[in-house]
């Protein structure tokens, strides 16, 4: 499921957004008062256990013990709290990286403090990034690593091709993670089962794999350690093919760097 930002008011989710003017305060409601803040709070911690399928103002208001219509004195609707829960969540991350051991140790730490946080808030990767919710917190994640990037000193019709990919690697690798995880609970079939079964089928149907596909053989011959679990595998493998291809995409800017500087 792909959820665009940006569906909602726009001047008064602007507003929340970056807390100005009016459409931003927070009002008088039911005694205790509720804040924004405190709504989605509650928000993100519904979709950081059940996933953003699970998530309503109804359940929201649940959980802080209101009813959901409560909360429209706070926040216009879903899509404008949708907006704030992304937003609200990329503030955990650092805002700037220590350049003293040189860009790429930071664009290093950069890319797997964001991966970490995808697969900390994996709903956040269903947010579609064709129409980004244009919150304080999202641009500064993006100029933290600018401000990295500009270290190479390549021009900014490269930097901006080299944001957008170190960017998209690192989303698609947490992806693929995520949706590992959550495959067995949103199918039905745990992944051991399916492993097995669809494994021993392939080995009947395709016999001679390895001779079939045997560059596709060599790559992924590795296999699992004693007692690990398919997800656990899976994990790991995508782990270690993260860090790998981190390492070629700023061997790419370094080259990058030596050619154009």
């Amino acid at each position: 499921m792909v959820v665009y930002a940006g569906q909602g008011d726009p001047r008064r989710s602007m507003a929340l957004l970056w807390r100005a003017g009016p459409a931003a305060e927070t009002r008088p409601g039911p005694k205790p008062g509720l804040s924004v803040d405190e709504i989605v709070d509650a928000a993100i911690a519904i979709a950081d256990a059940d996933g953003m399928t699970a998530l309503s103002m109804r359940r929201v208001g649940e959980r802080l013990g209101r009813s959901g219509m409560a909360l429209y004195t706070y926040v216009p609707g879903k899509s404008e709290l949708i907006d704030l829960m992304y937003d609200r969540a990329l503030a955990s991350l650092p805002v700037s990286y220590d350049l003293s051991g040189g860009w790429r140790a930071a664009a290093s730490a950069w890319s797997r403090e964001v991966r970490a946080f995808y697969l900390r808030h994996p709903w956040a990767l269903r947010l579609s990034q064709a129409r980004p919710v244009l919150g304080p917190n999202e641009f500064t994640l993006l100029e933290s690593l600018a401000a990295i990037l500009q270290e190479t000193g390549l021009p900014p019709e490269v930097l901006r091709g080299a944001v957008a990919l170190l960017t998209d690697f690192v989303r698609g690798s947490a992806a693929t993670v995520a949706e590992t995880r959550r495959a067995g609970a949103e199918t039905g079939v745990p992944d051991e089962e399916w492993w097995r079964t669809r494994s021993a089928v392939l080995a009947e149907v395709a016999p001679g794999f390895a001779g079939r596909y045997p560059a596709l053989s060599r790559v992924d011959s590795e296999p699992p350690l004693p007692g690990e679990e398919p997800v656990a595998y899976l994990e790991r493998k995508s782990g270690q093919a993260f860090e790998h291809g981190l390492a070629l995409v700023l061997d790419g800017l370094e080259a990058a760097r030596s050619r154009l500087t």
